[in-house]
């Protein structure tokens, strides 16, 4: 299935072609109020996943989407200040459901992860990175930025624990590259201004989904069966881009911009609504890894 905003566009070098391999899986999950992720939801407090996937590109191998909670974050949090964090969301982990002991279950040796996209900074995205020595980091340039130099509090108001990254983080880094932007036309109906070509040849393409943490990215890509987008933290549920509910005004304490999330939220909305067949993939939703992450299946 091809996506579907090419379907007005010109053949040309970005027209998609290369199908990957997807699968999803969640490495541990935290408690937090539903009312606070779900406008209107329920007071009491919910088992809220930490996804990632891993993307078997033809040529490339295997690359992952995140890394979901690590052992590393109940280290880095054991004391205060950061100990704060794991007091307001309290986490649940175990050592079997950490991502690199996940693909090795299913036949994958960590070792042959070349590429880590990062959607953003957050630690429970980020808490397995060192747990893959020999793969290169891509992600949007402004999210490092705005938190490569945070330490103490200031980090901590922005999910941010520094020691979560690997000592040679930097040299092994690439940045999106406003070189790769595709412009889709305005008859399109695609919601999003642009999108990037991480890889070059239209398998994997980023967009822009900023105001839940600076410069967060989400993920077009198509397997053989379906279309999905990886959204990342621009939606914590399911329910909340098929019902238009965003979250509490609460959770915007910890956003660099509540009018930029706003607009995120929006985007992931028109895109559901206007091409419904496309699965989108909350990387904290209770539904979607109750469907997709039991086994390791290819999607």
């Amino acid at each position: 299935m091809d996506m579907p905003w090419f379907d007005k566009w010109e053949k040309g070098p970005h027209e998609p072609g290369t199908r990957v391999k997807l699968r999803l899986f969640t490495a541990g999950c935290c408690k937090h109020p539903e009312w606070v992720t779900l406008r209107g939801g329920a007071l009491a407090p919910v088992s809220i996943p930490a996804m990632f996937a891993c993307i078997e590109h033809p040529s490339r191998g295997y690359m992952l989407f995140d890394t979901g909670y690590a052992s590393r974050f109940l280290e880095a949090t054991d004391r205060l200040p950061a100990r704060l964090y794991r007091m307001l969301t309290p986490v649940r982990f175990r050592e079997e459901e950490g991502a690199a002991e996940q693909l090795r279950r299913s036949g994958i040796d960590p070792a042959e992860i070349g590429l880590i996209m990062i959607s953003h900074f957050h630690a429970d995205h980020i808490a397995g990175l060192r747990d893959f020595p020999h793969a290169r980091f891509i992600y949007e340039s402004s999210g490092y930025e705005a938190v490569k130099q945070l330490t103490g509090m200031a980090a901590l108001r922005r999910a941010f624990l520094p020691e979560l990254l690997p000592d040679d983080f930097e040299a092994r880094s690439d940045r999106l590259s406003a070189d790769r932007r595709i412009m889709p036309p305005a008859e399109s109906g695609f919601p999003f201004p642009y999108v990037t070509d991480v890889l070059g040849d239209g398998s994997i393409l980023a967009v822009d989904l900023p105001g839940h943490a600076d410069g967060q990215i989400g993920l077009f890509l198509s397997t053989e069966r379906h279309t999905y987008f990886l959204c990342a933290d621009a939606v914590w549920s399911s329910r909340a881009y098929r019902e238009s509910r965003p979250p509490h005004p609460l959770a915007g304490v910890i956003m660099p911009s509540r009018v930029h999330y706003a607009q995120s939220f929006e985007r992931v909305v028109s895109l559901h609504s206007r091409f419904p067949h496309i699965r989108i993939v909350p990387s904290h939703c209770p539904e979607a890894s109750a469907r997709w992450t039991g086994g390791g299946e290819e999607l």
